[in-house]
């Protein structure tokens, strides 16, 4: 199967349920690959009946009376951008043969040590536009990007038809995962927020995630991870049932968007270096399960290992640093996102939340408790759904009025599933605590009351950006948006092209503002310190030996990055420029770590 791997060394990441939703319509035809989130079937549903009428093309509506509607909407919208892609390529592909300013255009885009962008700037430099050579040259050199999907492994809930509970394969991640497998695409599903045993076994159910005799794959599994041990043990998992990872994307635990699933303090660079020195311990240990599981299933067995990529994402924000990463680690991309979030040309978001964006700056930043799945969020201040909620909740009407349900995960109250951002659950919370009031001070009752509020309404938050940017009527409760990108946005306050922004991220251009951005590694160290200082100071419950070693890991586990940090800076032949000052931070944050005192447990 054909890979972009010598077109474009990023890629775009998901972002949210609608960021990422059309990314592919806007920038595959440029081999640029992106992911799209497949939870929210009702947002798929309307940008399927948007982008069919706009390309005219055919379009039936799939209603919730539909058997199986979640998975075939999935299905028939990633049929539909999977069509539109491949005539926009085309239709590219023939303006570059035909348009020598397209064509230089196209090339300025282009990595510096591409082969493609050699052999095509070959052809201008040698007065050789013959259209049908350009066009030769391009059927054998060019692909567009992939089309991947991303599903939260965690957002799988139960459905239920009136009260009689329906089989797994209906869970929410369930159907999508065979919305994917039934497409028309021949791309990955990237899985994310860890593993869920459950829905990996159930990928043994689809012939299109087993290789054929010459050990290709028609569909391919990502897995996104924050550690080396966690590789190890989901992919062995997986190829214990003949299933083979074919990347595995490494996300910085909080210098990321969307949710921040922090490490026991491992920072990127040592994470990256342990990758790099046992990827052949991950592909060999898996291609032998594999080889037993397939074995054992009377299925193909590949004669040699299948091919493995290691990428990264989180905070990457310069030509030099993206440089950096590919080189010094061998990945095979990196993720670039929230950046994207400043490029209308890749990403669906309102004019309204992108001159947030564009504005914001370090401080209005940070990490919420919003996520009804109680991890921690990427938050920006100044969202729109900020202030609807505020609304809601002077008008003693707290609570979402929860229409889509992706999130009602909670079986405190309801065993068909509750999400605590909802009215409904917010109010037996709110009942609870009057009852309690008597015992309890009025600070107390101030913040367990903030504590009931602060969950938002993701579902509708996080989707709502694609509706307003394309005139789609917005139905139900006023939510606003809700959008969640990585701290390293701060540094970023124009909106840009893409054009523009894939320049900056080969160091062809700078899209920077000009205030003081730290290194990625440095930034990320910076909010592992923050993150263990903040958990100390906020610890309510008693000390146990439990939490007070997870500490004291986590504390030795950031030294012993920091270490690795300055052996790194010092040997290095990038970043010299900041080299000092990165040496510096690494000595001052070394001390304050340091300083930090984790308690003590007496009479142990």
């Amino acid at each position: 199967m054909t890979t972009t791997n010598n077109i474009h060394t990023f890629h775009i990441p998901v972002m949210g349920l609608a960021y990422t939703i059309d990314s592919p319509i806007r920038v595959a035809q440029f081999g640029i690959s992106s992911v799209i989130s497949i939870t929210d079937d009702e947002l798929i549903e309307k940008m399927r009946a948007f982008y069919s009428k706009k390309f005219s093309l055919p379009y039936h509506e799939i209603t919730q009376k539909c058997h199986d509607y979640r998975a075939e909407r999935i299905k028939h919208y990633l049929n539909l951008v999977d069509t539109i892609v491949k005539d926009k390529f085309e239709i590219f592909k023939n303006e570059l043969a035909e348009n020598k300013t397209a064509l230089e255009n196209y090339i300025a885009m282009l990595p510096n040590k591409s082969e493609l962008k050699n052999g095509l700037q070959r052809f201008i430099e040698e007065g050789l536009l013959i259209k049908e050579s350009v066009k030769s040259y391009l059927a054998e050199h060019f692909f567009p990007g992939e089309i991947d999907v991303n599903i939260m492994t965690k957002v799988d809930k139960d459905n239920f038809n009136k009260n009689e509970q329906l089989p797994v394969e209906f869970n929410d991640a369930h159907a999508s995962l065979r919305g994917f497998a039934e497409s028309s695409l021949s791309s990955s599903v990237v899985l994310s927020a860890g593993m869920n045993p459950r829905l990996y076994s159930y990928f043994e159910k689809f012939p299109v995630f087993y290789p054929d005799a010459k050990g290709r794959l028609q569909k391919k599994i990502i897995l996104k991870v924050s550690d080396f041990r966690s590789a190890m043990i989901q992919g062995n998992f997986l190829a214990k049932k003949g299933l083979w990872v074919s990347e595995y994307r490494i996300e910085s635990g909080l210098n990321c968007g969307g949710h921040a699933f922090a490490t026991d303090g491992f920072l990127m660079g040592p994470i990256l270096e342990e990758f790099k020195a046992k990827k052949e311990q991950l592909v060999q240990s898996a291609h032998e399960l594999m080889v037993k599981a397939l074995e054992a299933k009377n299925l193909a067995v590949p004669t040699q290992p299948l091919s493995l990529k290691i990428t990264a994402q989180g905070g990457v924000g310069t030509g030099e640093e993206h440089d950096f990463l590919i080189e010094n680690y061998k990945l095979d991309s990196v993720g670039w996102g929230s950046p994207f979030l400043l490029v209308p040309e890749a990403t669906s978001v309102d004019n309204e939340t992108r001159s947030l964006l564009a504005k914001a700056q370090e401080a209005d930043f940070y990490l919420s408790d919003i996520s009804p799945l109680g991890v921690p969020f990427n938050s920006v201040k100044g969202m729109s759904n900020d202030l609807w909620k505020q609304k809601r909740i002077d008008d003693n009407k707290a609570g979402s009025s929860c229409p889509k349900k992706l999130l009602a995960l909670s079986k405190e109250y309801d065993p068909q599933g509750m999400c605590t951002a909802s009215k409904k659950y917010q109010d037996i919370k709110l009942a609870e605590l009057e009852v309690q009031k008597d015992n309890l001070s009025e600070s107390d009752i101030q913040k367990k009351q903030a504590k009931i509020f602060e969950k938002s309404c993701l579902c509708v938050g996080l989707a709502n950006a694609s509706y307003i940017e394309n005139d789609i009527e917005v139905k139900g409760q006023q939510q606003g948006i809700v959008i969640c990108p990585g701290p390293n946005l701060a540094y970023f306050d124009k909106v840009v092209s893409l054009a523009q922004m894939v320049k900056h991220i080969y160091g062809n251009a700078n899209v920077l503002s000009d205030i003081n951005r730290p290194n990625m590694f440095v930034k990320e160290l910076k909010m592992y310190v923050d993150y263990l200082k903040n958990e100390l100071e906020n610890y309510t419950e008693e000390f146990t030996t439990a939490q007070l070693k997870k500490w004291n890991a986590f504390k030795s586990n950031v030294l012993t990055g920091i270490d690795y940090y300055l052996d790194l800076f010092e040997t290095t032949n990038s970043f010299t420029k900041e080299k000092n000052t990165i040496r510096k931070q690494l000595q001052f944050y070394k001390a304050e770590v340091n300083q930090i005192a984790i308690p003590v447990l007496e009479n142990v």
